[in-house]
């Protein structure tokens, strides 16, 4: 099956997705990796593991429509059977979702519905919990559609979150078990045990 990923900046999960196929840990190939941002170390590290890499954004796509047409064919013309989002900093387009249907999937370092939505990233997120003064937190990997974080929920994982822990202490708790939990996930997919 052949995988695509689409990150903004690292796209550490999508690196450690990436090495567990070449490992034989996923059956999967690792095809393609898009991005938003030139300047994006994912397109740098995926580019040495050798997969495809592209640019595209609105310098390259003025027009909004154009872009989402030219993110779903180049997801087509590499046969892309899943699609995988890692740190994406866009909304994906509709022609690209109805391209894929329920094969986009995207990873958010909470418990949704809790903490998400539009500016709901990164730092924001954890920086809720603590606020909240929430007992858990996590990771939950969803099906994209044309809202942010707002498809159908295929995994969750809870993660325990101290008094005492600092919004760093969230932030590493959660990154650290965010590339295995993916990877869990993902195999479930693979072997049928997840249906999406």
């Amino acid at each position: 099956m052949n995988i695509a990923f689409l990150a903004s900046y690292n796209g550490s999960s999508a690196k450690a997705i990436t090495d567990a196929c070449f490992e034989g840990e996923l059956r999967a190939s690792p095809t393609l990796m898009i991005s938003n941002n030139s300047g994006s170390t994912a397109l740098e590290w995926a580019d040495d593991k050798g997969l495809k890499t592209a640019c595209l954004n609105s310098k390259t796509h003025p027009n909004v429509e154009d872009l989402d047409t030219a993110i779903a064919q180049r997801l087509q013309d590499e046969k892309i059977k899943l699609v995988i989002c890692s740190g994406y900093m866009k909304l994906i387009g509709p022609k690209t979702i109805s391209s894929f249907p329920n094969a986009i999937l995207n990873v958010h370092p909470a418990l949704l519905p809790n903490h998400g939505g539009q500016g709901m990233y990164g730092r924001h997120i954890h920086e809720a919990v603590k606020a909240n003064s929430d007992s858990k937190t996590g990771i939950t990997i969803h099906i994209v559609n044309s809202e942010y974080d707002k498809g159908a929920i295929v995994a969750q994982k809870e993660i325990s979150v101290l008094p005492t822990d600092s919004v760093d202490d969230i932030e590493n708790k959660v990154k650290a078990a965010e590339p295995d939990f993916y990877i869990e996930t993902i195999k479930k997919i693979l072997s049928g045990d997840i249906v999406l």
